[in-house]
């Protein structure tokens, strides 16, 4: 008995993180964007899972999206694989993992020309936001070029 209750601790400390872990689903695809650092321009691409894109000379294959069950609005995560056709071997990735939407320079493409991140993932049929979930960013007021930015 004692023995018994001498496991308690232990095993209450290994169950705490399997609490804390959020239940998620599978996304049918992902929304992504690219940015051109040296063009400044940025693209967005959308892909299904098991499919590749191209972002500049970047090919882009999409393994999986992932997002969160009770805010499917929420943060999203998808396994990339990235290629670079200008690279020495183009079939070696560059970037292979998971990225996170609310985190995208936790687990970042390092690539001297384009930045890659995930916007959201592409919901399956019958998946519905929540009431209070934001649909689209809110409009920013336009802004003077000729005025410093604060």
């Amino acid at each position: 008995m004692m023995r018994r209750l001498a496991l308690l601790p232990l095993l209450m400390t290994l169950a705490a993180p399997l609490q804390a872990q959020e239940d998620v689903g599978p996304g049918t695809g992902a929304m992504l964007r690219g940015l051109d650092k040296i063009n400044a321009e940025t693209q967005d691409l959308e892909l299904a899972t098991g499919e590749s894109g191209r972002i500049g000379s970047l090919t882009v294959t999409l393994g999986a999206c992932r997002y969160p069950l009770d805010n499917p609005a929420g943060d999203a995560f998808a396994f990339l694989t990235i290629r670079d056709e200008r690279a020495e071997d183009p079939a070696r990735p560059i970037f292979e993992g998971w990225m996170m939407a609310s985190s995208p320079a936790l687990n970042a493409l390092d690539h001297f020309r384009y930045d890659i991140w995930v916007l959201s993932c592409v919901l399956p049929a019958g998946a519905e936001l929540p009431q209070d979930a934001p649909v689209e960013a809110p409009e920013l007021p336009p802004q003077d070029p000729d005025q410093p930015v604060d």
